[in-house]
């Protein structure tokens, strides 16, 4: 791991200390509170950060923040971006109940297809994994057009906002999805799906076709289409999606990102061990 150039600022977080002259809590241990003041400013960005970012938010040299990140990166709390030298939100951060796919691993398997489709499509291909009602992004290869999607690695948007989040939950057990809609559903533009009857019907249909598709719902102006990554069993533990300017995403050019969508996430989905079941003859 090399060491970060410094990188712009983001917003600062206090290091918890005691008020003056009041005597220090015995009990605390300063390195392991600083190692978690580090991890919750990088879970908690919204973007990849880099070592300036890190220092200047939690008043710490940079020596001491470097150690900090490169000791939670080699556990796996933290990613980093050799190419970029960023810090994100390790796949130990996106682990759930055991047994659940390492999203690391997710990544490697997926990063290829996600190449591919970028390089075919020139538009943002993103990764998400569920997160109890969010989608956390776990990878993204932009597009080069200046108009393209707005969110950035680490961050959580609603499932029920979002393409990813949709074709998750359409593959969900009942099980694990009643909790889910149980509580309020969130809006993130004027379009969307919080009406949890509407949203059912949705997940019907985007269980029949293999596919879902999000207008506006997350970001005004933005089309996503996504698709779900299966492992074995047939349990969604991910989703691809593409992303891009409703008006750059006309009706043939859908039909063909659908395709590959649905190629690109077969093949991972092959990669965890899930089987498609045979067409009828």
């Amino acid at each position: 791991m090399q060491r970060p150039p410094p990188s712009s600022p983001t917003r600062a977080v206090t290091l918890a200390r005691p008020a003056p002259g009041a005597p220090a809590d015995p009990y605390l241990v300063t390195p392991v509170a600083k190692a978690l003041a580090v991890l919750a400013f990088v879970e908690d960005a919204g973007q990849e950060v880099g070592l300036s970012d890190v220092a200047r938010a939690l008043g710490l040299p940079k020596t001491s923040a470097f150690r900090y990140l490169y000791t939670l990166a080699a556990a796996g709390f933290i990613g980093y971006g050799t190419g970029r030298d960023r810090y994100r939100p390790g796949p130990r951060m996106h682990r759930g109940r055991e047994g659940e796919t390492d999203v690391q691993r997710l990544r490697e398997l997926a990063i290829p297809a996600m190449s591919g489709l970028r390089k075919r499509f020139n538009e943002t291909i993103n990764l998400g994994v569920p997160d109890r009602d969010r989608v956390v992004y776990v990878e993204m290869i932009e597009s080069s057009r200046a108009l393209r999607m707005q969110a950035r690695i680490g961050e959580r948007h609603p499932l029920n906002s979002t393409s990813l989040g949709k074709a998750i939950l359409a593959f969900m057990p009942e099980e694990e999805r009643a909790p889910l809609l149980a509580s309020p559903l969130k809006a993130m533009t004027g379009r969307t799906t919080t009406d949890v009857a509407q949203l059912r019907r949705q997940l019907r249909e985007i269980a029949r076709k293999g596919y879902a598709v999000e207008i506006g719902e997350n970001e005004e102006g933005l089309m996503c289409i996504g698709v779900p990554i299966l492992e074995r069993g047939g349990r969604p533990v991910a989703a691809l999606s593409l992303s891009a300017p409703e008006a750059r995403l006309t009706r043939p050019m859908r039909l063909e990102v659908i395709a590959a969508l649905r190629a690109a996430a077969g093949t991972v989905s092959r990669r965890l061990g899930h089987r498609a079941a045979a067409a009828p003859g």
